[in-house]
């Protein structure tokens, strides 16, 4: 055997088949982390780890390239083993190619050569790493929503710790089409866990080396095996009538498609129709299964395998941030029915609410929306979209909705109708106010919680575009009554009337709201007998935990405008309570002012630029020619001044 290493006519270095192996047994473990990593995650878990172990396992040359096979010399960087780097490069070639399939070839199945029988196989166990932790599962979410070459560079980048030029020569060499634009993605992935990644892709979650084994269904595999049993028995007759009277035994038959799901049907989880009532978590976790297509398997399988496997033509949907992976153990059934035209299956796994809809007749294509909902609470699980129907909502509300009632937030003084809820918990149509256009109207789901849970407790919540609708909250000024920052239901005269001032905002709102508050943090008594002004600021919160923060500057007979605006800011919540912002304003007379107020923790206000004045307090007006540019700045007791604009604690007045 030649072991000795020297270069081809072609110019390209030889490597031999021992330093071939060499470089796979001593890596082993990471290059089937690169792999399980850059294999599609539409693939189910167990498909993965048997795919990477088989993708390293056959990076070796055929038995017949004994002598030498040719090596990239631009691989040779650093200090590492040639047979280490020429495997990796065969591994990452391999898995890039995994996901790319002829244009006819059906979506929902892997590419042709991922169909033939390779090593290993394993018959009548499942395969899949441990479960991680919150920081794995965030991890791998953001991962998942990234293309092959961009999860290859991450876990080079970081798990591997090879350098960017190394990096970026082993993706060229293996095939990736804009190795330049992963490695950019890849540096700026924003990801909960990026700064530990390094730790985080070498725990259990993301090892597909060290495994857990469960059994397939074993009820299944009993039916599988009789129906092989009966169908052997049937060719084998059939062979030996057709051998008998002389016809030609050269046909096979058909060969049957086989779509496996990591979670079967009889597998989901049905919490008890009254646990509700008795837990100390009321979240989507208590929500019994309803519908009346909950024993439906058909159903629930279909649904099941698109979730796994979406088939050509399937819409998709989701929240940003929002992970769309194959159901993991433990996946809940929320509803199962039918709802104007469509069969609609909802789903829960702990962090996203999944929702599947097909038509009921032949014509139109499945669709999957996907939304976070961890660290739901009993206002932000107490309703779900299940259908759209012509720019309306229906909603499957929580079992703990004693009443449900729409109402009008720009007619405040109007009452609140009572909506028609069925059985199931599904309500009639509500108007979605997305739709309205013009913004003459937002109506708004007012619901109350059981007494056997709570007291009425009453509040607010309207659709904003996604499978959950946004719980509306309302934050009054600081006063006798109101001792403590705390967000409350706006179901008084006051909150209501604040809420008819600022509805219309909400359509400019992100995707994927959570939670929106109100906060009237500023009074202000305006020039020359303007009428009094309200600041306020609106905070919506998302799923992924950033927030989005506008403040409006309302005056009388007029709607709040939005005067300044900040987002992944802290700003109008419980940690972020100093303000400080600014608007123009024309007296009846014609004369312009800059007017500015603060939050109540400011003791002082400072214009400076080409208009320039200070005031004691948080209130401050002061003429102003049109077009002049200003700072406004506010100071905090004992803290001097606040930083300038851009602060995450606050917002400022800004330039103006």
């Amino acid at each position: 055997m030649v072991t000795s290493r020297h270069r081809s006519p072609d110019g390209r270095e030889r490597i031999t088949l021992d330093e071939a192996e060499a470089g796979l047994v001593e890596q082993y473990p990471d290059l089937v982390r690169l792999a399980y990593l850059t294999l599609p995650p539409t693939l189910s878990r167990h498909r993965k780890v048997l795919a990477a172990h088989g993708l390293v396992q056959r990076a070796l040359p055929g038995f017949r390239q004994r002598r030498a096979v040719p090596r990239v010399p631009a691989q040779r960087l650093g200090t590492e083993r040639h047979g280490a780097a020429w495997v990796r490069e065969r591994v990452l070639r391999a898995a890039l190619a995994y996901e790319r399939r002829p244009r006819w070839w059906p979506a929902s199945l892997p590419p042709p050569r991922a169909l033939r029988p390779t090593l290993p196989l394993v018959w009548g166990l499942r395969l899949f790493p441990r479960a991680g932790g919150r920081e794995e599962i965030a991890l791998g979410q953001a991962l998942s929503g990234l293309s092959a070459d961009v999860r290859a560079a991450f876990v080079l980048c970081r798990a591997d710790g090879l350098p960017e030029t190394q990096v970026r020569a082993l993706l060229c060499a293996s095939g990736a089409r804009r190795p330049d634009r992963a490695l950019r993605i890849a540096r700026q992935l924003d990801a909960p866990a990026v700064a530990a990644a390094q730790t985080l892709l070498r725990s259990a979650e993301f090892n597909a080396c060290a495994v857990q084994t469960r059994p397939t269904d074993l009820l299944r595999r009993r039916h599988r095996f009789r129906l092989a049993w009966a169908v052997a028995a049937v060719v084998a007759v059939g062979a030996v009538v057709l051998a008998a009277t002389g016809a030609p035994t050269g046909q096979r038959p058909p060969r049957a498609a086989v779509g496996t799901t990591p979670v079967a049907p009889e597998d989901l989880v049905r919490a008890p129709r009254e646990e509700w009532a008795d837990t100390a978590r009321v979240d989507f976790t208590a929500w019994p299964p309803r519908g009346g297509r909950t024993d439906d398997r058909d159903l629930l399988t279909r649904a099941l395998t698109t979730w796994t496997h979406p088939a050509r033509g399937t819409h998709i949907t989701r929240t940003p941030g929002t992970f769309t992976g194959p159901p993991p153990a433990g996946t809940q059934l929320l509803y199962a029915g039918e709802a104007d035209g469509s069969a609609v299956v909802i789903f829960h796994d702990g962090l996203r609410a999944i929702r599947y809809t097909e038509p009921l007749s032949p014509d139109g294509h499945a669709t999957l929306a996907f939304t976070r909902t961890d660290s739901s609470d009993m206002t932000t699980a107490a309703a779900l979209v299940v259908t759209r129907p012509h720019g309306a909502a229906r909603y499957l509300t929580a079992p703990w909705i004693a009443e449900a009632r729409t109402r009008d937030l720009l007619r405040p003084d109007g009452p609140a109708r009572r909506l028609r809820v069925s059985t199931e918990g599904v309500t009639e149509p509500v108007p979605s106010p997305a739709s309205a256009g013009a913004c003459g109207s937002w109506p708004t789901l007012q619901l109350r919680t059981s007494a056997r849970i709570a007291e009425k407790t009453t509040f607010l919540a309207t659709d904003l575009g996604g499978l959950t609708p946004a719980h509306l909250t309302h934050t009054p000024q600081p006063g006798d009554d109101t001792p403590t920052w705390q967000p409350r239901e706006p179901i008084t005269e006051a909150a209501l009337q604040s809420w008819s001032r600022t509805a219309c905002h909400l359509s400019d709102l992100p995707h994927g709201v959570r939670t929106v508050n109100l906060w009237n943090f500023a009074e202000q008594p305006l020039p020359e007998n303007g009428g009094r002004a309200v600041w306020s600021c609106v905070r919506a919160d998302t799923w992924r935990g950033t927030g989005e923060v506008s403040v409006l500057f309302t005056t009388p007979g007029e709607a709040g405008r939005v005067v300044a605006r900040e987002s992944a800011t802290g700003a109008c919540s419980r940690y972020g309570r100093e303000v400080v912002a600014s608007a123009r304003w024309r007296a009846p007379s014609g004369h312009g002012y800059l007017v500015a107020a603060g939050s109540r923790g400011v003791v002082g206000i400072e214009v400076v630029g080409v208009v320039r004045a200070s005031e004691e307090g948080r209130l401050l007006a002061v003429r102003a020619p049109g077009g002049a540019r200003a700072q406004v700045r506010g100071a905090l007791p004992g803290a001097g001044r606040p930083p300038r604009s851009g602060a995450r604690r606050r917002i400022d007045g800004g330039r103006r």
